[in-house]
């Protein structure tokens, strides 16, 4: 426990640094520390899912983490010095998607003894999973509009909704001890679960008055034309992620659960590895970009 609070406080220290980096650098300079940040979830979750199927030739394997390695900056390089839509880096990462895929393809055709169907499956997993979803970390950040809000709704979301669902869980499964998902995660209860959404929709409240005092001081003011007030569509943008968020939590236990492994790693000290930190923004990041995208504007 002490190794996992301390860990946990240098991961608030650092994303902190990294938001006041953002919103305090001008020219959108400042946001690269964060797609440093998310290119390093991209490769070493790739890794980290590598290392836990096993089944994947070494050939795959560079394939797959050059994937991981290129999207995010190629993204990055689209949008921000090419000043091109999110349409066109979408079409990019796609484009690029479709050319790794080809390559892991025939070399699964042509060295089928070294690298067999269930491998190339496996790369393609960890090209979508990690790569992929990571990138999406960086659509948000470089969002034309509310990206700062956006980035404080995807972290303190997700933080809240683990908090929440642990403590609630731990101080309750004695009297509602009712499994949420007992063949992939025997320790997670329905009443955790309940507990995280609750904790989802807090830190989407949190995170919209944090902004709201950071656009006092900063003149970053919220770019809305919803109907609804804005505390309101933040709070239901919270409870989604939190749905979604505890999903990936899920479906990273299952994928441990068929590894036989109880952490993807260990580079985080009484957490295990990026993608058991990550697992949860993975999915959760996917709803926070299009909420941001398509209806806070």
């Amino acid at each position: 426990m002490g190794k996992r609070v301390i860990t946990g406080t240098v991961y608030v220290l650092v994303l902190l640094c990294l938001l006041a980096l953002k919103l305090l650098v001008p020219g959108g300079w400042g946001s690269f520390g964060f797609d440093f940040l998310f290119l390093a979830v991209s490769v070493i979750g790739c890794i980290e899912f590598l290392n836990a199927v096993k089944s994947v030739s070494y050939l795959q394997r560079v394939i797959t983490i050059a994937f991981c390695a290129m999207i995010i900056p190629l993204y990055v390089l689209i949008v921000s010095v090419t000043e091109a839509g999110i349409g066109m880096g979408f079409a990019a990462i796609g484009i690029c998607f479709v050319i790794y895929a080809l390559v892991l393809t025939i070399i699964g055709v042509k060295r089928v003894y070294e690298s067999d169907i269930k491998g190339s499956l496996y790369c393609v997993t960890a090209m979508i999973y990690c790569g992929f979803l990571s990138c999406m970390f960086s659509v948000i950040n470089h969002l034309p509009h509310n990206s700062g809000a956006a980035i404080i709704m995807m972290f303190f979301t997700v933080m809240f909704t683990d908090s929440f669902a642990y403590i609630i869980g731990s101080l309750l499964k004695r009297w509602l001890p009712y499994k949420l998902a007992p063949a992939v995660s025997p320790n997670k209860t329905v009443i955790g679960g309940v507990g995280g959404l609750i904790g989802g929709m807090a830190g989407a409240v949190v995170a919209y008055y944090i902004h709201f005092g950071l656009s006092k001081v900063l003149d970053i003011g919220l770019v809305y034309s919803g109907t609804l007030p804005a505390v309101v569509a933040f709070l239901l943008i919270g409870l989604v992620t939190s749905v979604f968020g505890q999903a990936g939590d899920l479906f990273e236990s299952a994928i441990k659960r068929k590894c036989g492994i109880k952490d993807m790693g260990k580079i985080l000290p009484g957490h295990g590895g990026i993608l058991d930190r990550f697992d949860s923004m993975l999915f959760g990041g996917v709803v926070v970009l299009l909420s941001f995208a398509l209806l806070i504007v």
